[in-house]
């Protein structure tokens, strides 16, 4: 089968497209997808620069997310069969074994769902992840409440877009930094309330004039750096504060969350994969399912801003590092 091999960590030019062994189903749980699309993540891109988490196990197939139909299934397979169209958040991260910059793929069923029908194969590919890391940061780690007051920082991201449709459908309100006025137009299709042009104001203000002086409830960091610190006072006091990267202490400090009592919660959606955590991928995967079923009733938006072809790789990769799209980036898998 064709895939975009990585034979060693670097630039985008080390992502080719070669042939390589087609997967075999090797336990009686797994089934063999043919990939219609594969989705393109951050984490992609940081693998592919500094190494995977197995470099004992190059090379590697990069690509988290998949989108295909069944080809076939193992013995014990009950949910699926050949020609269900599905959709998932598995493999990618250098273990042996496929990812999904590739033709075929085989997976757990336990880590499969139902593709949303509504939805191309390209733009079911694009969502897995960020949706999982959405709703564990919002629903999980937050524990978001109806009529609570949320801060998504880049809600024009892949992430930030999940999450702000997540919290509405929770019945919270939404405010969302973003760099652009179209970036704001663009939020506002998603349910944002309160866009803030954070180039042209002072986040921190905005966010306490929107709530009368007070913060927040929830703020969910999907930049990191200073802006993590920063929102420290964005947040009420025993509010929450959300992370999805880890914060580096040389930009800031920890004072202003103590002084506000804030509960400080990291979030890492590969855990149960690099950890094996078998209920913790199954409870993902009820994610997906659920996410499935709102995408389908027409409650949530997934926006796909691009696509290229699996042999265009490494040109998705340079796009996503400048890091000034909208959405999410997807490979078409012929």
């Amino acid at each position: 089968m064709k895939a975009i091999v990585m034979r060693t960590p670097g630039n985008p030019d080390v992502l080719s497209l070669q042939e390589v062994p087609e997967p075999k189903i090797e336990k009686p749980t797994e089934i063999l997808v043919k990939l219609k699309a594969a989705g393109i993540n951050p984490i992609d891109t940081k693998l592919r620069q500094r190494g995977t988490f197995y470099p004992d196990q190059m090379p590697a197939i990069l690509g988290c997310d998949g989108a295909g139909i069944v080809e076939a299934v193992g013995s014990e397979v009950r949910e699926f069969k050949p020609g269900d169209e599905v959709y998932y958040c598995a493999g990618g991260l250098g273990k042996s074994g496929t990812g999904n910059y590739a033709q075929f793929a085989v997976v757990d069923e336990s880590l499969v769902a139902r593709k949303p029908r509504s939805l191309s194969f390209a733009e079911a590919a694009a969502v897995p992840l960020v949706l999982i890391t959405a709703w564990e940061s919002l629903y999980d780690r937050a524990r978001l409440e109806p009529g609570q007051k949320v801060l998504i920082h880049a809600g024009a991201g892949g992430v930030g877009h999940v999450a702000i449709g997540l919290a509405k459908l929770k019945g919270a309100q939404v405010c969302t930094t973003v760099s652009s006025p179209d970036k704001e137009r663009l939020v506002r299709q998603f349910g944002a309330d309160e866009p803030i042009l954070y180039k042209q104001t002072d986040f921190v203000q905005a966010v306490l004039n929107w709530t009368n002086g007070e913060g927040v409830d929830i703020a969910f960091d999907t930049v990191g750096g200073k802006t993590f610190f920063d929102s420290c006072s964005a947040v009420r006091v025993y509010g929450d504060l959300v992370t999805i990267l880890e914060p580096d202490p040389a930009l800031g400090n920890l004072k202003v969350a103590r002084n506000r009592n804030l509960r400080i919660s990291l979030e890492l959606m590969l855990t149960p994969a690099l950890m094996g955590l078998a209920n913790a991928q199954k409870y993902q995967t009820e994610i997906l399912k659920q996410c499935a079923a709102w995408i389908d009733e027409g409650k949530l938006k997934i926006h796909l801003s691009q696509t290229f072809p699996l042999e265009e790789a490494a040109e998705a990769h340079r796009l996503l590092e400048t890091g000034s799209m909208t959405g999410k980036l997807a490979l078409v898998i012929d």
